[in-house]
């Protein structure tokens, strides 16, 4: 070997090594590791920067995990004079093998560990000259610990993925399930194989919404990954504008597309727009550049399971089930032409048409309801529009009826503090302009997910506003209390100075849990302590009503 290579290798072994032996014992003491995680190290790069005044001035890199473009963490130390003697020959024909050789003996043993070394691994070296790189990569392969993947694999399906629930699978494990099932060296990358996996796990999960939350983000964010670092850049180059675009390569610049590739693409594209509408769209548009009529037909007119174009006498209608949108025009402004809309709506849920759906709305009128938090939405719009016409009430309580689903979400905002569930814009007018529908207030509020919506916190105050507070009005009241946010705030002109109203109230709170309770008293009177004093300071016969309110709370 060439002096100069030797010393080469010698520094930078030795800089390895030394790196290697703290990340060993940082792995080491890692604690409860999941049986789906082979091992961590995957990556190594070996890189020489050249110098910003003088090539030569330059430091040696290594990155001991894939570095991102944006930032750099790379260990760096001093090169000797060896630096210039080298070449690109001796590099590639001495130094590249050499180093490789030395990292794969250390791959296959279990030197630092069992869980140090995942079943596979790169090493990457980069030399910088004056004014050209040389670049060399090498993939290296631990066929038993490859082997021993695939088997804890197929234990955790038939041990935690199939079985019925109570059956789950811990937390930690989500993340490394969801990234294998997109990985070639565990599974055919088939609709076929793969959906039945995520539909199992996502229907084990529904009755723990934060833990089918954090599923369906992991499988989401698998799907882009493999979307992004394996399909699309065989055919696609990202555009300069920091990777946010995406350029069709020339004809003879890729392969012939792979069918089966791109129809599980396709596949992806639907399962990431639950969560990402615009990925959605996007990797449409960009599988419509590859030819796929079937991509074409999703953004034109979705999966041709419902009619997509409807001619009514006072509406015109489009509905696109993949994309999960609504169009509708209203012809003529008046009550018939919205109850059109309703049954056209209506049918196309009954239907199994998506309930998170956007609303595209071509209207004259522009109605609101008196609510500060909602989002001023077409579909907030439409609903605004249709309770102007009383006679329209019961459709909008069939409509609310057919649409609330516990969990689902309108997609007319971006997720976040206003997005509501399928129904609410109905339910909350209906229950603001009459009485004969507080039932379906109160259903409504037992199925809101009360963790992860806030706009019905403020619907208590508005409520009060619309209907006063009555002794019958009470168990509605207390059920729109009890559907609010655990840290909603007291309602201001929630106000209960006579004893028929605490009597009503202690009423409709037995048989309520504890924490029900105290919630109620809490956003009645702002807190335990503060209906205490009021109990105090109340005149008979007020004053027993309210410490038997009180006596509730203990």
């Amino acid at each position: 070997m060439n002096q100069f290579v030797e010393a080469f290798l010698n520094d930078v072994w030795q800089e390895i090594t030394s790196i290697y032996a703290k990340e060993s014992k940082r792995i080491n003491e890692l604690k409860d590791q999941s049986s789906l995680q082979a091992g961590i190290m995957d990556y190594l790069q070996i890189a020489w920067r050249k110098g910003k005044f003088a090539w030569a001035n330059g430091k040696i890199h290594i990155d001991v995990y894939e570095p991102f473009s944006w930032s750099d963490n790379s260990y760096k130390f001093e090169a000797g004079s060896y630096i210039t003697e080298l070449t690109d020959e001796i590099l590639s024909e001495q130094f590249f093998p050499a180093l490789c050789g030395r990292i794969e003996q250390l791959f296959l043993s279990e030197d630092l560990g069992p869980r140090f070394f995942d079943y596979k691994f790169e090493v990457v070296f980069e030399f910088e000259w004056e004014q050209s790189k040389i670049t060399l990569k090498k993939n290296l392969l631990h066929e038993s610990k490859l082997i021993q993947l695939r088997k804890s694999l197929e234990q955790f399906i038939e041990t935690k993925i199939l079985p019925d629930p109570p059956v789950l699978p811990k937390e930690k494990d989500l993340f490394f399930f969801a990234y294998h099932l997109v990985n070639p060296d565990n599974f055919q990358q088939k609709v076929e194989e793969i959906e039945p996996l995520i539909r199992r796990l996502s229907d084990k999960l529904k009755t723990n919404q934060d833990r089918k939350n954090d599923w369906t983000s992991q499988y989401t964010r698998a799907f882009i990954q493999w979307s992004e670092q394996h399909f699309l850049p065989q055919y696609f180059s990202r555009s300069e504008d920091y990777g946010s675009n995406w350029v069709v390569k020339e004809e003879g610049d890729h392969p012939p597309v792979d069918v089966g590739e791109l129809d599980f693409f396709l596949y992806a594209a639907l399962q990431i727009g639950f969560t990402d509408p615009d990925n959605r769209q996007k990797y449409l548009e960009l599988a419509v550049l590859l030819g796929s009529k079937q991509a074409a037909d999703y953004l034109k007119i979705g999966s041709g399971k419902f009619e997509s174009t409807y001619q009514g006498k006072q509406i015109e209608a489009k509905n696109n089930d993949v994309m999960q949108t609504i169009e509708i025009r209203i012809l003529s402004e008046e009550e018939t032409a919205y109850g059109e809309a309703l049954d056209y709506m209506i049918q196309l849920l009954r239907q199994d048409f998506p309930k998170g759906y956007n609303l595209k709305l071509k209207s004259s009128q522009k109605h609101f309801l008196p609510l500060k938090k909602l989002a001023k939405s077409k579909l907030h719009q439409f609903f605004a529009n249709a309770l102007s016409y009383p006679n329209l009430f019961p459709k909008l309580a069939e409509y609310a009826d057919t649409a609330m689903e516990e969990f689902a979400w309108y997609n007319d905002v971006e997720p976040g503090e206003k997005s509501v569930m399928p129904g609410t814009y109905a339910v909350f007018g209906l229950g603001l302009y009459s009485e004969s529908y507080f039932r379906l207030i109160s259903r409504y509020m037992e199925l809101v997910d009360t963790e992860h919506q806030m706009v019905q916190d403020s619907y208590a105050q508005a409520f009060i506003e619309a209907h006063g507070v009555k002794v019958e009005h009470i168990p509605v009241i207390v059920s729109i209390l009890l559907g609010g946010n655990d840290e909603g705030r007291q309602v201001k002109n929630l106000i209960l100075d006579r004893p028929e109203l605490s009597n009503a109230l202690v009423q409709a709170l037995k048989g309520k849990e504890l924490y029900e309770r105290e919630l109620v008293v809490c956003r009645t009177f702002g807190s335990v302590k503060k209906l205490t004093a009021a109990a105090k300071k109340a005149d008979w016969p007020l004053k027993e009503s309210l410490e038997e309110l009180l006596g509730l709370t203990s």
